[in-house]
């Protein structure tokens, strides 16, 4: 035999080593919601980082860093890194003002949350389709609520009336009563429009960033599959180019910033043309106003085109550039408004600030239009469900169209909060709407939104109070039954009830469907009847309301006047969470735990939404495993708690064939049923978590009934899972002990979520998954490689 060359790299050296013995094995610890620190996912506060950057990185004891040229060293069980990733949601101060953009981020969760049904592509589109269009009114309701207090309210009303500026010297400059060359109507509204209009090209920017920074990260290469098919629910989390949303993104991007200016523009041409075709107006700017008017529904047309006309492409990466709409379309809504502000500032000597800009034409067609989506939506999303029924499924189908809903009612609130309490602060001490201050107000249709507020929270109040009593008679019930998972044990009525109490609370979270489902229903129908309130009586529900009996007119006026306190008040407590959390690491952490569940999915169909941590998070795991495992072709136990074991899987299956036979999936306190496989049956249903268990091999779930997350995965019988291949085990015993023994001389503490790993169940698995891979790792030939 030809003697070995000499290693020429500690590398070639490591791989050496590892060559001669396949039997190392290595755990990757993924962390869930909340993040984690290192030190504390290894057990050792002397850690270093292997791969990896300040914001997500694989580390290691500091006494295993050098573990692949030690083989054959006892040890008590496999080298173990830690995969940390919170900085992705939480490191950033920044990050916590994505809390502003709340539903737009829950308006992206929609469209994931469309039901299974692949046979049905024409309808499964068309949910698209719709979702995307419910994103696109967001922007524009939200752009409008930014002209409504900087156009209308500021430079329109308060800018025009003596009694209002008087008292605001930043506004005299504008002041109608000075006479100045900023007093003229037309050049307070286009000074008024920079804002807004700065505000979207701040959206335009962040998204920008977030998009270098995620969506043009390219996957790994091709995860070969030897021509394995995409059926038998094999998932769309196994396609190659489903962590690559490049090109959706920066589309939608292009879409959702000209839609926002166009905005602002039709704000200011409408207001422009009602003067010129007023009589005495001017035939030319007339025809001018025209022409502008003609070109942003033609802007309009385009944009909408841009929004339908293609959704996501996941087969394979899709790098093309669509320079067309994404270059061009904002910039020809830039000019146009431009155009439009140059239009509106013309002079027009007659021209005096009067009553309110059209604003509720504007507030109600978007509400409308809002109202017939979401009705579209709710029918494809039946039509879906009925075809391909998942039976846990929340809500019969309709949980995206009920989470499209409340996204709709998350921006009406923010959009009748920011009105009226602008209008509030401008008018002094009167009622906005009311007629007592000098200006009119915000439009009359926000204003009937704003009283839908207190009705609304009477309901959810009722609902909260009937939870509770489900809980107590839950823990009631637990209280005969918990001491006989302690045999032998003497009861004990306060650790009893601890325990119980643990148990009825986490069976909480399956009660969330009828919640969002209550909650999105009570906000559809409320939201109807503002606007048909509106409509009917032109006036706000104050004022509608006199003449009719006292109750009646009192009730009236109270939930005007308690909805306009309490949007607003959301509105303020949002901003300055949000403020907190940029200066308070510990805060922001409590943020992050709300982007951690919230932002697992790429950005499908609003741009300026939270960008998708997964896209960094699923190639990181994805290249970690691959390499690993082709370098030393040892065994590999991949570890997910909670938010890591979505991505531990979603990594998983973006293996190809021969490495996944080296890996072992191990998750616990796992949101993988209980919440994914239910919210998102497309992606996570029981077909789908059937395939994974069936391309994983070995995978263990260990779950507790104290959990108020995670859950059993619940394959369906009859098929992967049998005996021999089980999933799931549990439920563990929370806690550990009853009482006091020699193990634990102080009391076991109920650790309902966390601290999986101490439990002794947690070693034992892991050990019997190591064991597993052995006899389904292929023979190992010279080269260290699968010969299989």
């Amino acid at each position: 035999m030809e003697a070995r060359e000499q290693p020429a790299t500690a590398q070639e050296a490591t791989q050496e080593a590892t060559q001669e013995s396949p039997g190392l094995a290595l755990e990757l610890l993924v962390h869930g919601v909340g993040g984690a620190t290192p030190e504390g996912m290894l057990g050792d506060p002397r850690t270093e980082r292997v791969t990896g950057d300040d914001v997500a990185g694989i580390y290691r004891r500091t006494d295993d860093l050098d573990a692949e040229t030690r083989p054959r060293e006892p040890r008590d069980g496999p080298v173990r890194e830690a995969y940390v990733w919170s900085n992705l949601t939480s490191g950033n101060g920044s990050r916590a003002l994505w809390l502003v953009l709340l539903p737009f981020m829950v308006v992206n969760l929609a469209h994931w949350m469309r039901p299974a049904a692949e046979a049905r592509t024409r309808t499964a589109r068309a949910y698209g389709v719709l979702v995307r269009l419910v994103a696109l009114s967001l922007t524009v309701l939200l752009t409008a609520a930014i002209c409504e207090v900087t156009l209308d309210l500021t430079a329109w009303q308060c800018a025009g009336t003596r009694a209002c500026s008087s008292g605001k010297s930043w506004l005299g400059f504008m002041a109608s009563a000075r006479d100045g060359w900023w007093s003229r109507p037309g050049r307070r509204l286009a000074l008024a429009a920079t804002v807004p209009a700065v505000l979207t090209g701040l959206l335009w920017f962040l998204s920008h960033r977030s998009w270098s920074a995620y969506e043009t990260q390219p996957p790994p290469g091709p995860a070969p599959d030897d021509g394995e098919p995409r059926t038998g629910g094999r998932p769309a989390l196994c396609l190659h180019g489903f962590w690559y949303g490049r090109r959706i993104v920066a589309r939608l991007r292009a879409a959702h910033t000209a839609a926002a200016l166009l905005t602002v523009a039709a704000v200011l041409t409408q207001a422009a043309t009602r003067q010129d075709r007023a009589p005495g107006g001017s035939t030319a700017l007339d025809a001018t106003g025209w022409a502008l008017v003609v070109a942003l529904t033609a802007a309009a047309v385009f944009t909408l085109f841009t929004v339908c006309r293609r959704g996501r492409h996941e087969s394979t990466p899709d790098g093309r550039a669509d320079r067309a709409a994404v270059r061009a379309l904002p910039v020809v809504a830039l000019v146009l408004l431009v155009l439009a502000a140059v239009h509106a500032a013309w002079s027009r000597p007659r021209w005096a600030s009067a009553g309110m800009l059209p604003g509720d034409r504007l507030f109600g067609a978007i509400g409308l239009a809002q109202i017939l989506l979401l009705v579209l939506l709710a029918v494809a999303a039946r039509r879906l469900h009925r075809a391909e029924p998942v039976e846990r499924a929340p809500l019969a189908g309709l949980a995206g169209p009920v989470v499209a809903t409340l996204a709709c009612a998350l921006g009406g609130l923010m959009s009748a909060g920011v009105a009226q309490r602008a209008a509030d602060w401008l008018d002094g001490r009167a009622t906005p709407g009311m007629g007592d201050g000098p200006i009119p107000g915000p439009p009359v249709v926000l204003s009937w939104q704003a009283s839908a507020i207190p009705p609304l929270l009477a309901a959810l109040l009722l609902l909260a109070l009937h939870l509770a009593l489900r809980a107590v008679r839950a823990r009631r019930e637990l209280l005969r039954t918990v001491p006989g998972d302690y045999p032998g044990e003497e009861p004990d009525r306060a650790r009893t009830s601890a325990v119980a109490g643990a148990v009825a609370r986490a069976g909480l979270t399956d009660s969330a469907p009828w919640v969002a489902g209550a909650a999105a229903g009570l906000s559809l129908l409320l939201g109807g009847g503002a606007l048909a309130g509106a409509w009917a009586t032109g006036d706000v529900p104050g004022r509608a309301a006199r003449g009719t009996p006292d109750a009646v007119e009192s009730c009236a006026q109270t939930a005007q006047a308690l909805g306009s306190w309490c949007v607003g008040l959301g509105f303020v407590l949002l901003l300055t969470w949000g403020r907190r959390a940029y200066r308070d690491p510990a805060a922001r952490r409590t943020v992050g735990i709300l982007w951690d569940v919230g932002t697992f999915w790429p950005r499908a169909a609003h741009p300026f939404a939270p960008p998708c941590y997964a896209e960094r998070a699923v190639p990181d795991l994805t290249w970690r495993m691959r390499t690993w495992t082709e370098r030393t072709g040892g065994r590999l136990v991949i570890s997910g708690h909670s938010q890591g074991s979505v991505l531990a899987a979603a990594a998983v299956w973006q293996l190809d064939r021969a490495t996944r036979a080296r890996v072992a999936l191990l998750t616990h306190g796992s949101p993988l049923e209980r919440l994914y496989g239910r919210w998102f049956p497309a992606y996570f249903g029981p077909a789908q978590l059937t395939a994974l268990h069936r391309d994983i091999r070995c995978w263990r779930n260990l779950w507790r009934r104290t959990d108020p997350i995670g859950g059993p995965i619940r394959l369906p019988p009859g098929g992967a899972d049998d005996d021999t291949r089980r999933v799931d085990r549990g439920p563990l015993k929370d806690p550990l002990v009853y009482g006091r023994t020699p193990e634990h001389p102080l009391p076991a503490p109920i650790l309902c979520h966390s601290h999986y790993q101490a439990d002794p169940a947690f070693a034992e698995e892991r050990a019997a998954l190591l064991a597993e891979l052995d006899a389904w790792v292929p023979a190992q030939g010279s080269s260290g490689r699968s010969s299989g």
